[in-house]
């Protein structure tokens, strides 16, 4: 009377496999990249502003020029730092970077309304800052329409 046992053949079965799938892995990595690489350029904007463009020729940049932007929500703002706008010219005049006769570049937001900028534009004409210049993209001329606007007549 004997026991006999018989081998088990376990070939069949789906067994547990001690391997890393790293496909999803590399799937989460490579998502990552392309969250940074489109996230990197925006947080390297000062303020979000939509400048309009322009076709001028660019004008040479002092070493440390001084900012006043408008935003699309039409807060004012020197360099990052938000000001309201009856303390725009005693902050200009607080940084003393070069008296009144230091240039002013004004950025405003392309939703900003043209009557609050020049409001912006009279405070600074008020506060004695006269020489403001504009700052826009740069941009390719439109072919559709003239360089210059025609005469009325």
């Amino acid at each position: 009377m004997g026991v006999t046992f018989t081998d088990v053949d376990d070939s069949d079965d789906l067994g547990e496999t001690h391997e890393i799938n790293v496909t999803p892995f590399i799937d989460v990595i490579l998502v990552l990249l392309i969250i940074f690489m489109v996230a990197a350029p925006l947080s390297t904007v000062d303020l979000p502003v939509d400048l309009p463009t322009s076709t001028a020729t660019p004008q040479k940049k002092p070493d440390k020029p001084t900012y006043v932007t408008i935003k699309s929500d039409l807060a004012v703002a020197i360099g990052e730092t938000p000001v309201k706008r009856v303390d725009l010219v005693r902050t200009l005049d607080a940084q003393g970077d070069g008296g009144k006769d230091r240039r002013i570049f004004l950025r405003a937001d392309r939703a900003v309304p043209y009557g609050d900028m020049m409001d912006v534009l009279e405070i600074l004409r008020l506060g004695g800052y006269l020489k403001v210049a504009l700052v826009a993209l740069e941009g390719v001329p439109d072919q559709s329409q003239p360089a210059v606007p025609p005469s009325p007549k």
